[in-house]
């Protein structure tokens, strides 16, 4: 079955550095777009970051400067470098992966939690 581990959250204070990683199976890694999302109580949704199959990368203005995404083929593995981190980063993040063509998929992770509290 389709699979998306999320792990590496946790608690971090203000200015902190935290990297998460996404394992994933059960289906093609290398032919997917892969994503990270986060969400906080309250809030929508929104793309954090997102690396395609040839490893272009895309971050919105928030993010960018501070966050880092990259994919690892061989382990089947993405992940998400964040560093400055602030209080308002504080959030469940998902990973996200989708598919592109005449069949399009997309699949999500449980999500992991991360909390910037001094």
């Amino acid at each position: 079955q389709v699979q998306l581990v999320e792990s590496g959250g946790g608690l971090v204070q203000p200015g902190g550095s935290l990297r998460l990683s996404c394992a994933a199976s059960g289906f093609d890694f290398n032919t997917y777009a892969m994503a990270w999302y986060r969400q906080a109580p309250g809030r929508e949704r929104e793309l954090v970051a997102s690396i395609t199959r040839t490893y272009s990368t895309f971050y919105p203005n928030p993010m960018k400067g501070r966050f880092t995404i990259s994919r690892d083929n061989a382990k089947n593995t993405v992940y998400l470098q964040m560093s400055s981190l602030k209080e308002d980063d504080t959030a469940m993040y998902y990973c996200n992966a989708q598919s592109l063509g005449v069949q399009v998929f997309e699949y999500w992770g449980q999500g992991t939690q991360v909390t910037v509290s001094s």
